[in-house]
């Protein structure tokens, strides 16, 4: 499995400014999160990349994009039709190769050497099969989160056969049909935000969204439910967070999760003292 291209979705209607938005980096550089997201495909081997945008959105979205916006086709999605929608604006680009999926309001922490999108890509392609990142995650936020059922790979950590996929299910849903034995109780296996898939994703949401009045709205997980039943389909484990930007305050905790993170981490650490303490009078 060769994966050249990767497919970010940003025309949300309560997410296409949040790659906008600027942050500090890792090493202390000024840059928007869409920047931030184009450095972690390309840094894993990614070629071609495409954005998913809202109509008119072109113009800022490519200066976000910076020195990276030669390399970057924007696509836009020509009415708010829901995530489903907006993943299959992008299958002509695809075409017949597996791709690299994420979501324009995740920013990404590796916790090792590689990167989050290089561990999905390499396992992906050590597997030849559709894999989704997952992270474990309290009933709480299943809400928020598309989350998986299913069992570990047999001698293998972190990886798992998917057997089902629901969208943001209420944790008595969870409870019946997505326990994974292994995870602490309350937690669950919830999407990360990035997936390698398979053209097969892109054809059963064109027969999706072609079906009956107000299909329209077809979630990509009804689309990898049928991919788990359809095709060999796996979720791993990474070795990192991923920071829901959209969420509240998730723009202040990626920030204060890539100072953290980064070469400033002392000073930061420090200001952060300081400010409690000012609190504190």
């Amino acid at each position: 499995m060769n994966i050249r291209k990767a497919v970010i979705t940003a025309a949300g209607k309560n997410q296409q400014t949040l790659p906008l938005q600027t942050l500090v980096d890792r090493d202390g550089v000024s840059k928007s999160a869409l920047a931030i997201l184009i450095e972690e495909v390309t840094n894993a081997g990614i070629e071609e990349i495409a954005v998913v945008i809202s109509p008119g959105a072109g113009p800022a979205y490519a200066a976000a994009a910076g020195a990276h916006a030669r390399r970057v086709q924007f696509i836009e999605q020509p009415a708010p039709l829901g995530y489903g929608h907006a993943v299959h604006c992008a299958a002509k680009y695809a075409g017949s190769e597996a791709f690299l999926l994420l979501v324009g309001d995740h920013l990404y922490l590796s916790n090792a050497a590689s990167s989050c999108a290089r561990q999905l890509i390499e396992t992906a392609q050590a597997e030849n099969c559709s894999v989704s990142a997952v992270q474990a995650t309290h009933e709480s936020k299943l809400p928020y989160y598309g989350a998986v059922g299913g069992r570990l790979v047999a001698g293998r950590q972190r990886l798992y056969e998917i057997e089902a996929v629901s969208e943001k299910p209420t944790p008595t849903e969870a409870e019946q049909t997505l326990v994974v034995p292994g995870l602490r109780a309350g937690h669950y296996l919830c999407f990360f935000g990035m997936h390698v898939l398979t053209p097969v994703v892109m054809e059963i949401l064109g027969r999706l969204l072609a079906g009956p009045p107000h299909s329209d709205r077809v979630q990509l997980s009804t689309a990898l439910a049928e991919l788990a039943r359809r095709e060999r389909y796996l979720a791993s484990e990474l070795l990192g967070r991923r920071h829901d930007i959209g969420e509240r305050y998730g723009l202040l905790k990626a920030q204060l999760a890539l100072a953290l993170a980064g070469k400033n981490r002392d000073e930061m650490l420090t200001q952060l003292v300081e400010l409690l303490a000012q609190n504190q009078k």
